[in-house]
C-alpha cells in the first residue's frame, strides 16, 4: 500500500462523515440593516466586543466572537483587542435556545355513499404514531457595527439558525462559522432583506 493510503482514507472518512451531518440541516435566516451611505464599511479597524448584558467571557459568546472576528477581516477590516482605539466597535449579542416542536393534530375523517343496494357511512381517524418530534436548538446572533466616536449604527445584522439538538451542528465549534460566514456574505448585504443561505 502507499504511504499516503491512511491518511487519504481518513480524509474520505472526515469528508463522509461530514456529509452525513450536513445534509438534514436547514438554511441560516439573515436579515440586515445599513445606512444608505456604506463607504465607512468593510475597511479600517474594529474591535469585536460583546453587546449590553452578554457574558463576554463564556465559551459560547467567545467562540462566536472569533468566528465573527475571522469574517470581518476577511471582509476588508483589520482587527484590534477589544477596549483599543479601533474606529468601529462590533457588539456582539449570542442567544441559544432549546425548542420542542409540537406534534400534529389527530385527524378525523368521515365519508359515506349511498346507492340502490344502500348506503353505509364511515368514520376514519388518523392519528400521528412517529413519537414527539425531535428537540431542536435555535441560536440568534446579532451583530452591531457602529462608529466608535459617534456611537452612530452604521450596520446591524441577525442570523437565526436551528437544528436538532443531536445534530453536530448545534455544536458551537460547528455552528459558530455556519453562522458568521451566513451574517457576513455579501456584505453589507441588501438593506432590509430576509434572506436564506444554505
Amino acid at each position: 500500500m502507499k504511504p499516503y493510503a491512511p491518511a487519504f482514507a481518513a480524509t474520505l472518512a472526515c469528508v463522509a462523515l461530514t456529509g452525513g451531518c450536513v445534509a438534514p440541516v436547514g438554511p441560516v435566516e439573515v436579515t440586515r440593516f445599513h445606512l444608505p451611505d456604506t463607504a465607512a464599511l468593510g475597511h479600517g479597524s474594529i474591535s469585536v466586543e460583546p453587546a449590553t448584558g452578554s457574558d463576554g467571557q463564556s465559551l459560547e459568546f467567545r467562540t462566536y466572537g472569533a468566528a465573527v472576528a475571522r469574517e470581518l477581516v476577511r471582509i476588508g477590516y483589520s482587527e484590534m483587542l477589544s477596549g483599543s482605539s479601533s474606529s468601529q466597535i462590533a457588539q456582539v449579542r449570542l442567544q441559544r435556545r432549546s425548542v420542542q416542536p409540537e406534534r400534529g393534530p389527530v385527524s378525523v375523517g368521515v365519508g359515506g355513499s349511498t346507492g340502490s343496494y344502500g348506503g353505509g357511512v364511515g368514520v376514519g381517524v388518523g392519528i400521528d404514531l412517529s413519537g414527539a418530534p425531535s428537540a431542536q436548538v435555535e441560536t440568534e446572533l446579532s451583530v452591531v457595527i457602529k462608529d466608535r466616536v459617534s456611537a452612530k449604527v452604521l450596520w446591524e445584522g441577525r442570523a437565526v439558525f436551528a437544528v436538532k439538538a443531536s445534530s453536530p451542528l448545534a455544536q458551537t465549534s460547528l455552528g459558530a462559522p455556519k453562522m458568521a460566514q451566513a451574517l457576513f456574505q455579501g456584505f453589507p448585504g441588501a438593506n432590509g432583506e430576509t434572506i436564506r443561505v444554505q
